[in-house]
C-alpha cells in the first residue's frame, strides 16, 4: 500500500509539473528583443527578462502560482478582489491575476520597476478590467506609511520565490505580518534550495496558519496558503483599541 501511494504521488507530481511547464513557449523566430511566452487565461503573455538583474528573471515558482490561480478559480476567485504581489519581478503573477479580474498592486525594488512596468503594461493594456498599479516596496521600510490599514485592505497577498538566501528574510516576514489582516489570504510559492528556506517556513508557522496546496518534488517547489493566526488577530485588535 505504501509503495502504491508513493507511486501515485509521483505520478500526480509528474502530471502537474508537465501541465505547468506546458504553459511556457519560446518565440519561433529570434527577434531584436528576447522574451519568453506563456499561455494563461486564454491569452499569450510575453515576458521580457533582464539577465543583469536578479529580480528581473522569471523563476519557475511564478508559473506554479499562476497555474494554481487559473485552475482553482472556483475556490480562489480573484474577480474584483484587492491583491498585492510582493517581489513581483518580471510581473507574470501580476499579469495573470489582472487577467483573472483582480485589482492588483504590483511591488518590487526600485531597480526592477522599469522592466516590471514594461511587462505589466504590455500584457494587460486593453485586456483587463483594472489597470495594475506598479509601485516600489522595500520590505520592512515604510510599509505602514505606504499601505495604511484604514485605506488598504488586501484580500490576497501573492508571492513567488521571494524566500531564498538573501539578508532581508526578517523584513519580508514583518511585511507579510503587517499586510495580512483578518480576512487576508496569502498564496506563496517557493523553491526549496538551502536551510534558510526551511527555517523561514518554520518561523512563518509561528505567526500564521499554513496549509500546503502543492508539493512538486520534480520542480523542488511547494505552494502554501496562509492566514492570520487567531490569537495574533486578537492581539492586534486589543493593541488598536
Amino acid at each position: 500500500m505504501e509503495n502504491s501511494n508513493i507511486e501515485e504521488g509521483a505520478a500526480k507530481d509528474a502530471e502537474l509539473a508537465e501541465a505547468i511547464l506546458a504553459r511556457q513557449f519560446r518565440p519561433s523566430l529570434i527577434g531584436p528583443e528576447a522574451w519568453e511566452g506563456y499561455m494563461f487565461s486564454g491569452m499569450e503573455i510575453r515576458i521580457k527578462e533582464s539577465t543583469d538583474l536578479y529580480g528581473a528573471v522569471l523563476w519557475p515558482s511564478a508559473s506554479v502560482l499562476c497555474h494554481f490561480l487559473e485552475t482553482n478559480q472556483d475556490k480562489y476567485n480573484l474577480k474584483d478582489k484587492n491583491v498585492i504581489e510582493l517581489g513581483a519581478g518580471t510581473g507574470l503573477v501580476t499579469i495573470v491575476s489582472s487577467l483573472l479580474g483582480a485589482k492588483v498592486t504590483s511591488t518590487d525594488l526600485p531597480d526592477v520597476l522599469g522592466n516590471l512596468q514594461y511587462n505589466v503594461m504590455r500584457n494587460t493594456r486593453d485586456r483587463c478590467k483594472y489597470v495594475p498599479l506598479v509601485t516600489e516596496l522595500i520590505w520592512g521600510q515604510e510599509v505602514e506609511q505606504r499601505f495604511p490599514h484604514d485605506t488598504h485592505c488586501f484580500d490576497y497577498i501573492l508571492a513567488a520565490d521571494v524566500v531564498y538566501a538573501h539578508p532581508h528574510l526578517e523584513e519580508l516576514m514583518d511585511t507579510f505580518d503587517y499586510l495580512c489582516q483578518e480576512n487576508t489570504k496569502i498564496l506563496w510559492a517557493m523553491r526549496f534550495r538551502l536551510d534558510p528556506e526551511n527555517s523561514f517556513v518554520d518561523r512563518f508557522r509561528q505567526r500564521f496558519h499554513v496549509e500546503q496546496l502543492y508539493d512538486l518534488p520534480s520542480l523542488s517547489i511547494k505552494l502554501f496558503q496562509a492566514w492570520r493566526n487567531d490569537s495574533r488577530t486578537k492581539d492586534r485588535r486589543e493593541a488598536a483599541a
